[in-house]
């Protein structure tokens, strides 16, 4: 995504006919490979489409792939690291956002590594509102178990010192950048 660690983005993500669903005011890159993009957000505003407002609570870091139909924000909280996978589009960056399209699944992951599919009902809403091709809902549903079995085999980014890691990187960006 030709990004530099300490550069500041915005994230957005769109539905599946166009409309913005959300955006995240300020991302901090950590890492840009061909393979993943990672950014953390920290104490930013985000906004949803309704217009409502509201402000992240803890450091998140997100992975975004411009080749695979999720991403992954890691959660850092007090009683540990909490997932949550958001089935979407393979993420671009157009100079302006990292951008993708949300597929609605969700799945959530607990510090104990329980998992939780979550929003089956809106996705099943959207597929018929939108008009969800079957080509796509089968990369859907395909991912889903895919990614599934990543958190199973504790693959990454589902791993805790890998993301303590990226903390510990994110310390020093965040310092190097207020500079």
């Amino acid at each position: 995504m030709n990004l530099k660690q300490g550069q500041t983005i915005k994230i957005q993500s769109y539905k599946h006919n166009g409309t913005l669903h959300r955006t995240w005011l300020r991302g901090l890159v950590l890492e840009s490979t061909d393979e993943r993009t990672v950014v953390v957000t920290n104490k930013t505003w985000v906004i949803e489409a309704d217009g409502r407002r509201w402000f992240t609570r803890e450091p998140a870091i997100c992975f975004f792939y411009p080749d695979r139909w999720f991403n992954i924000i890691a959660m850092l909280r007090k009683s540990g690291i909490y997932y949550y996978c958001n089935l979407a589009s393979p993420s671009l960056f157009d100079g302006e956002a990292i951008k993708n399209i949300d597929y609605d699944l969700d799945v959530k992951v607990y510090p104990d590594g329980a998992t939780n599919i979550l929003d089956e009902d809106e996705y099943a809403l959207h597929g018929e509102l939108m008009r969800y091709s079957d080509d796509l809902k089968a990369i859907v549903e395909r991912t889903l178990q895919e990614l599934l079995e990543l958190i199973k085999a504790k693959q990454s980014p589902f791993i805790r010192d890998e993301i303590e890691d990226y903390f510990d990187v994110y310390l020093k960006v965040h310092r190097k950048s207020l500079e």
